[in-house]
């Protein structure tokens, strides 16, 4: 079994082909948490869940729609977090590198689905660019002690140990494959396995060696075969251990 903790099945992408994907993922006993960014994802997550036993959902806001976040989506996300196969509120955090919506507003939405995931014991989806300290600070200040994950990462040695003494999961994608990524395959390596997640964060980030195309979870065998090179163990160890991990965070049945 193999487990891909972040992808993004129902977008458009995989609009021509998504049926024979799931099939397929199925077949080769794959386990996917697909992960939602605003309303209409959200929605389209739950569904492939309910429909596909091998699929998770996880639900929230992104930050590049903070500025949308109001009662009514909130109203329908704590519905959305009752239902049996939403497993985690994400993704949810900064991203300054776009700032598609004012970093204020970023912040106070991010502090507020924190609290919500403390408040309904859910884990947490962390989406961070461009905003190190202040995804950090926030994290400290207002998870809780909760149990959460960091998505795709991409910071310092030094910000995956402050992560890691709260706690929380470090998820690696397929950049940890890309020939530059020097710091995430330091990051890689320094992290105990039993603290990692792996994803691929489909349709994006495909890893090497099939960067420049659609990304989807069956590459995710590429981020486990990098770790596994980096760590000098079997890639076996690898993809056992983050399916256990992937289970702990987000209590998989």
């Amino acid at each position: 079994m193999i487990i891909d903790s972040h992808a993004h099945l129902d977008d458009e992408k995989f609009d021509t082909d998504r049926k024979e994907l799931l099939n397929e993922l199925k077949k080769e006993d794959y386990i996917v948490i697909n992960v939602g960014c605003d309303l209409k994802s959200n929605i389209n997550s739950v569904k492939l869940a309910d429909e596909n036993d091998f699929i998770y959902a996880a639900v929230g806001m992104h930050p590049h729609d903070s500025r949308l976040y109001d009662e009514e989506f909130e109203k329908i996300l704590l519905k959305q977090l009752e239902e049996k196969k939403v497993v985690a509120l994400g993704e949810i955090g900064l991203d300054y590198y776009y700032d598609n919506s004012k970093r204020d507003i970023q912040q106070e939405i991010f502090i507020r689905q924190l609290n919500i995931a403390g408040e309904k014991k859910i884990p947490f989806i962390v989406h961070s660019r461009e905003a190190s300290e202040d995804t950090y600070n926030i994290i400290k200040e207002n998870y809780g002690g909760n149990k959460g994950v960091l998505h795709s990462f991409s910071g310092s040695k030094e910000m995956a140990k402050k992560y890691l003494d709260l706690g929380l999961y470090i998820s690696f994608s397929g950049t940890v494959t890309f020939k530059n990524a020097n710091n995430v395959k330091s990051c890689a390596k320094y992290v105990p396995l039993e603290r990692i997640l792996i994803e691929t964060d489909s349709p994006y980030l495909a890893p090497v060696p099939k960067r420049g195309g659609r990304n989807c979870p069956l590459y995710v065998k590429h981020v486990a075969e990098e770790i596994a090179a980096l760590k000098e163990i079997s890639i076996e160890e690898v993809i056992n251990m983050t399916a256990g991990n992937a289970i702990s965070l987000f209590s998989l049945r």
